[in-house]
């Protein structure tokens, strides 16, 4: 807590990010990081996509429109399988979040931090005094 003639101190979120440059730095690698991403995730949709019509045309016309055997195309029945994914996907991260969340007992992130740095091992800031490969693999 501040003391009554102290000045209120910035978040520590802030403090560890440094000047304007160091912000803009991160927000640009944000942007690009999500670019490829989306690249990749978009080349291999399409990718999948034209294979599929290559493979079989005639099968692959019949699932993109409703017809009276088929009453839904299968461009609905996709996007009606990746909504429901979806959202037990959302569902499910947030169930086990809350229970780790629960069963440690903390109250706030910074508690949450400090019980993870109890819990798990440090990892060494240097490449030098990490265990090489060979260390990792080699058998008992």
């Amino acid at each position: 807590m501040a003391s009554a003639g102290s000045e209120p101190q910035p978040p520590a979120a802030l403090e560890a990010l440094g000047p304007a440059e160091d912000r803009l730095f991160l927000v640009k690698g944000g942007v690009f990081l999500g670019s490829v991403a989306t690249a990749g995730m978009l080349a291999g949709f399409l990718t999948t996509l034209s294979l599929a019509k290559k493979k079989s045309p005639e099968w692959f016309s019949k699932g993109s429109v409703a017809t009276a055997a088929l009453p839904e195309s299968g461009s609905s029945l996709a996007l009606r399988a990746l909504g429901w994914g979806s959202l037990y996907a959302w569902c499910g991260v947030g169930v086990i979040s809350w229970a780790v969340w629960k069963s440690l007992g903390v109250h706030s992130m910074k508690e949450f931090r400090s019980k993870m740095q109890s819990i798990f091992p440090t990892i060494p800031k240097h490449s030098e005094s990490a265990a090489g490969w060979e260390d990792v693999l080699k058998s008992k």
